[in-house]
């Protein structure tokens, strides 16, 4: 279980008084977010019927005439922490169009609702002042801050400025506990595996550690090496390698004086599940077909999202947005993005693409457990067809219908992307989603990753499916054509109801679309666009040209000598890279940002090193790279800053309230948590998010991580992070 992000009322008065917490006035610590709106109104919020702006430095809102209650009306702001037993007091200044009266509230943001302060305001043409105090009975960290103002009998425009929430003895950012100094793989350790721990501590010299088995035994010992001072978590870090043990077991524990680590296990082949859990991520998320209990459980059992009934209009027949084509599209399946129910071309074929590469991996390394039909629970199993194909298949197949149609403008080009027209709150099963949706004008990078994935499913199913396979290939070439015709065709950089995937340099979308065209059709007026190198920023949704190189020596045999032996140097010489950062910090993350801050999906930039380290495993088979490979497993799953394994249900302290629509059990009991094998985003320093924010305000770059559903700037889930997942787990699995 994840620690509390605040102390408890005995613990924090032990610690006032032992003077580890120096108490505070009530006004010490600011809780409110950009109060004075200067330039922008974000993070707050307004009610869907109540339109709000910042006017003149003031966050104006039109007040509705006709709603009931007051509550139906809204101004306000989530996510506002406090501490049980502190007073509170809210200050702002006010006026109103009209004489009014609203209703000003501080209190939970989900039942039961428990109020701190409640208060009626009365309001004139004059900007007045208020403060109202309370004290808070609960602690948590989902507090809302609201200006009520339903039941208007006449419209009027209601303005807020210089809102200020002050009080707590916990500063901003404070009273995280991160559990033990003892961090390991929570999960467990391959046998014939590395098995290293990081240590905080403080002392310039080794200290002794031991590691004991389930039953209380001491089964190893020896002394730390000293790693020192860790720029990422601004830690002092020891390391601890007990490699030498090789007894398979359950429950050991590591030990440096009286500091224990979470339990973990010795197994030999302790990835076995999490390959499968990493794949079933992609069938709970299937859009378009019921989710079934005999396949999930009854907790995770759901309906099918965006068929077309009520109250949602379903992607059976989708418009564009309004004043861009004249047409509308059956643009059913595929999978939801992310946290939203969003569907997006670019990342959609990126983990496609991923699936598929983890089944051309398989075959050519021998590890036919990747290839086996019935791996998952699935309703394809058992059709004598690979799982990961099929689950793959399903995201094709919507990669396909997204492409515009013969006899239209830009036909052969892909619709970036289709998604709600707003945003909705959490929580959201998509049966439910009440939003239109809109397909978003066609895009060249949205074309050409719809060119690289059909090119490569025409390759791998013209075993299994010739049919699909040559439906593959024609809208890969079709796409490929369309994208030459059209090559500055970008999505915009902003976005409402779902994520930009804006991208203004599709040169490398070119090169990798290229060489999978190559490999599949042999066809060498490809090979001139392949012009993209693998480097130490690896790839991403929107950086591919790496995948070129990965294509190339996945497929030696297809390509030119000299562009295999090319390609093979480039990814061995990254794979050092990583390894030499893996082995210079004092958690193994290979991913080390040189502008020492983390990005956005951190974690997905680590299980991305690990894809390039298992592929310069592959061509070189140097052990080296494999057990980095397996050690970067060890930063994933609690050998890091935070003690955190970020992957839901594999070890002691795993996330479990990722950010997402429908696993959203912190909000309501109702609804499940994140199955096994979801990975969290992970640590991030931009802190885009309210949550984030408010809660990890000076936080260490390696230490921008909640485990909130709220804070989706490091802890949301998506398609592309959890396709890495799954091929790295495959890879470790297989060894």
């Amino acid at each position: 279980m994840s620690a509390p992000l605040r102390l408890s009322a005995a613990c924090l008065s032990l610690a006032i008084f032992a003077g580890l917490v120096s108490p505070a006035h009530a006004d010490t610590y600011e809780r409110v977010l950009n109060g004075t709106f200067d330039s922008t109104k974000s993070p707050w919020w307004s009610s869907s019927n109540t339109p709000s702006r910042v006017e003149s430095g003031r966050l104006c809102a039109d007040i509705p005439a006709g709603t009931a209650d007051p509550w139906d009306a809204m101004i306000g702001q989530n996510y506002i922490p406090l501490e049980a037993g502190q007073p509170y007091t809210l200050r702002f200044t006010a006026s109103a169009t009209r004489d009014v009266a609203i209703r000003t509230s501080l209190q939970l943001a989900e039942p039961p609702h428990t109020s701190t302060i409640a208060e009626r305001v009365a309001l004139t043409g004059e900007t007045r002042s208020f403060e109202f105090t309370g004290t808070s009975s609960v602690d948590t960290r989902h507090a809302q801050l609201s200006f009520q103002t339903g039941g208007a009998t006449e419209p009027y425009t209601l303005c807020v400025d210089d809102v200020s929430l002050t009080g707590g003895v916990i500063p901003p950012g404070g009273g995280r506990d991160f559990g033990s100094p003892v961090r390991v793989n929570q999960h467990g350790y391959a046998a014939s595996g590395p098995k290293r721990a990081s240590i905080v501590n403080s002392s310039a010299e080794p200290v002794r550690w031991s590691v004991r088995d389930e039953g209380g035994d001491v089964v190893a010992k020896g002394h730390t090496r000293v790693r020192g001072d860790d720029a990422m978590s601004g830690d002092h870090v020891h390391i601890a390698d007990f490699s030498e043990l090789r007894e398979r077991g359950r429950g050991y524990t590591l030990s440096v004086g009286s500091e224990v680590s979470a339990p973990f296990d010795i197994l030999a082949n302790p990835y076995d599940r999490l390959r499968r859990d990493a794949l079933a991520y992609f069938y709970h998320n299937r859009s378009g077909v019921p989710i079934e209990a005999k396949y999930v459980g009854e907790d995770y059992a759901r309906p099918a999202g965006h068929v077309g009934v009520a109250p949602n209009t379903g992607d059976t027949e989708v418009p564009c947005l309004p004043g861009s084509c004249d047409y509308a599209l059956d643009v059913r399946g595929g999978w939801y993005d992310a946290g939203d129910h969003g569907k997006y071309v670019v990342n959609g074929a990126l983990a496609a693409w991923q699936l598929m590469d983890l089944y051309e991996r398989s075959m050519r390394n021998g590890d036919f457990e990747g290839v086996r039909d019935g791996l998952l629970r699935i309703p394809e199993r058992r059709n004598r067809v690979p799982d990961v194909l099929d689950e793959a298949r399903w995201e094709v197949e919507f990669l396909l219908r997204m492409q515009v149609p013969e006899g239209k403008p830009l036909a052969g080009m892909a619709h970036h992307k289709i998604h709600d027209a707003a945003w909705t709150p959490h929580p959201m099963l998509p049966h439910q989603d009440p939003q239109p949706r809109y397909l978003h004008p066609p895009s060249t990078a949205a074309t050409l990753n719809l060119a690289a994935a059909g090119a490569q499913c025409a390759r791998i199913w013209r075993f299994w499916d010739r049919a699909f396979a040559k439906r593959c290939r024609t809208a890969a070439e079709t796409a490929w054509k369309a994208a030459i015709k059209h090559p500055d065709r970008y999505a915009p950089e902003k976005s409402v109801g779902g994520g930009p995937y804006d991208d203004t340099d599709v040169s490398d979308e070119f090169s990798w679309a290229a060489a999978e065209l190559y490999a599949t059709t042999g066809k060498w007026r490809y090979l001139r666009f392949i012009d993209s190198e693998l480097t130490k920023d690896g790839f991403f949704w929107k950086e591919t040209g790496g995948l070129a190189d990965l294509t190339i020596v996945r497929l030696p045999r297809r390509f030119p000598r000299w562009y295999y032996h090319a390609a093979r140097e480039r990814v061995i010489a990254v794979a050092d890279e990583y390894v030499h950062d893996l082995r210079s910090q004092g958690y193994p993350n290979p991913s080390m940002p040189e502008d020492g801050t983390y990005a956005w999906g951190s974690n997905s930039a680590t299980t991305t090193s690990m894809v390039i380290m298992a592929t310069a495993y592959d061509v070189s088979h140097k052990r080296v790279y494999r057990d980095a490979v397996l050690e970067s497993m060890d930063y994933l799953l609690g050998r890091n800053a935070m003690n955190q394994s970020f992957i839901s249900g594999y070890g002691e302290r795993s996330s479990h309230n990722q950010h997402h629509r429908h696993w959203a059990h912190q909000i309501d009991p109702s609804l499940p948590s994140p199955p096994r094998g979801a990975m969290a985003g992970g640590p991030n320093s931009g802190l885009q998010d309210p949550m984030a924010q408010q809660n990890l305000r000076g936080c260490a770059p390696a230490t921008c991580y909640i485990d909130d559903i709220g804070s989706w700037s490091t802890n949301e889930v998506a398609i592309n992070w959890n396709s890495s997942l799954a091929w790295v787990a495959a890879f470790v699995d297989s060894l």
